[in-house]
């Protein structure tokens, strides 16, 4: 463990005097502690899960790293720079996206009822209410990414996850550490030290994504399951292809301006969401570890939310 910097997560709940809930939190923090410890080792990651229904998540590391392509990069767009470097705090990002089955047990838990992503073709999530929701076709799988989420859904998520454990931090309804990633923690943790095009080299090579020009047997096709392919070497799985995925920031056309702390832009259009990571119908000038495009956070019907999901961050700090 040379060289490792360790990070105390401390949770304070609303009620001390509440002797079991403060054992609750203690254990939960020295749980999450000790993971954080072995992953900022570099050579084991190791994943946890804080609750039952929540997903898993590996620590990333604290870092700096230089954000955006370089004006040289193959299928560069201008809205990725200009380039700037970044300090992100470390952090935990789900493994993969979150899963059919994960948002299922959100839908039925909740009673949440997505907006339909296009109304014409019905394709929409059903929550009907006593445990009973459905995904929007009969295809998906339950462990394929869940699509057909605009950025509120995903807000709605991680909200959820934030009151299923506030019952162990005293939090009040909605508050916590879950959330969607930044676009640099994003980009942070889909590099994961490298700076190439992407985490395995700048060519595209062959199945080691999926998009429509990956080598993959989905290119083009249709979803892969999350863990099809090998992780990255921070722990995690499909950082790039399969599915777009939301990021907590505001669109914002260049870098000029952007935060260098690695916390979410709040400012510029705000209607619109940064997604990042391309989808299984991309050119591979999409799957990029900079790629970026916008997304209308709310609007319905023949949107991007239909190829669209997320993966989870949840602050330690």
């Amino acid at each position: 463990m040379k060289g490792c910097r360790h990070r105390t997560l401390i949770l304070r709940p609303r009620h001390m005097d509440d002797r079991k809930t403060a054992w609750i939190v203690f254990l939960t923090a020295a749980f999450l502690y000790a993971f954080a410890v072995i992953a900022a080792d570099g050579e084991t990651r190791k994943y946890f899960r804080e609750c039952p229904e929540c997903p898993e998540l590996v620590v990333i590391p604290a870092g700096e790293f230089v954000m955006g392509s370089p004006a040289d990069e193959p299928g560069r767009f201008d809205q990725e720079g200009p380039r700037h470097r970044v300090t992100v705090r470390s952090f935990a990002m789900s493994k993969h996206e979150v899963t059919v089955e994960e948002f299922l047990t959100f839908l039925k838990d909740s009673n949440y009822q997505p907006l339909p992503c296009n109304r014409l073709m019905g394709f929409v999530w059903r929550s009907l209410g006593h445990g009973l929701a459905y995904p929007p076709g009969s295809v998906e799988q339950p462990d394929q990414p869940a699509v057909c989420v605009n950025w509120d859904d995903a807000q709605a998520y991680a909200a959820w996850l934030n009151d299923k454990i506030g019952a162990k931090t005293g939090a009040k309804t909605g508050d916590g550490p879950y959330r969607l990633p930044s676009e640099a923690e994003w980009e942070y943790a889909a590099r994961a030290g490298s700076d190439t095009a992407r985490w395995w080299g700048n060519d595209i090579g062959v199945n080691n994504a999926n998009c429509n020009g990956c080598g993959s047997p989905w290119d083009n096709k249709a979803f892969a399951r999350v863990d099809s392919f090998g992780p990255n070497p921070f722990g995690l799985y499909d950082m790039l292809g399969n599915v777009w995925q939301w990021t907590g920031d505001c669109w914002n056309e260049t870098y000029l301006g952007a935060p260098g702390d690695g916390t979410a832009w709040r400012t510029g259009d705000c209607s619109k969401r940064v997604l990042r990571g391309g989808s299984w119908s991309n050119l591979p000038v999409f799957v990029r570890s900079a790629a970026r495009v916008a997304g209308e956070a709310s609007r319905q019907d023949f949107d991007n939310s239909t190829d669209a999901g997320f993966r989870i961050a949840r602050s330690i700090r």
